[in-house]
């Protein structure tokens, strides 16, 4: 049974693409979610790749991966420096989280140096475009891979 990634994305991802010279490069999101379904059928992984521009929808989906899914990415994009509901969610979800962002936060204004997203993140991704976006989920495949191993050696 294929182990369940969500990867969620928050406000104005579904943009990505339409300013070719923008901060986001000029791969569309359509373009940038089937080469993540791609890569994660051969990592082996079942990929829910969402995006909403609601944080009440976000924060909803955080907690169905709780019940669904194995690991969890999220670009929380502009919500990412303002949302202590979705951090709160995050919170609760026991499983790896990778923090994804297609540009460089800390190259960007001083208010996006913070995120609350990063308390719960196990780690980070940004400033790699679409790059990390895959990266993001072969660092998922790796730690779900290492948990396997810890726990199968206990048993």
């Amino acid at each position: 049974m294929p182990r369940t990634v969500f990867f969620l994305n928050g406000p104005n991802a579904n943009l990505y693409g339409l300013d070719k010279n923008g901060t986001y490069g000029s791969e569309s999101f359509a373009s940038i979610e089937t080469g993540c379904q791609a890569h994660a059928t051969e990592l082996g992984l079942a990929l829910e790749f969402r995006q909403s521009n609601h944080e009440g929808v976000l924060v909803d989906w955080i907690q169905e991966a709780r019940l669904r899914a194995d690991a969890l990415i999220i670009n929380a994009a502009g919500l990412s420096y303002s949302s202590v509901p979705i951090l709160d969610a995050l919170l609760a979800f026991d499983g790896p989280i990778i923090e994804a962002h297609m540009s460089n936060i800390w190259k960007r204004e001083s208010f996006r140096h913070h995120s609350y997203v990063s308390k719960a993140a196990t780690g980070v991704i940004a400033g790699l475009g679409a790059r990390g976006y895959r990266l993001a989920l072969t660092a998922v495949a790796q730690m779900l891979e290492e948990a396997e191993e810890v726990k199968s050696q206990a048993s």
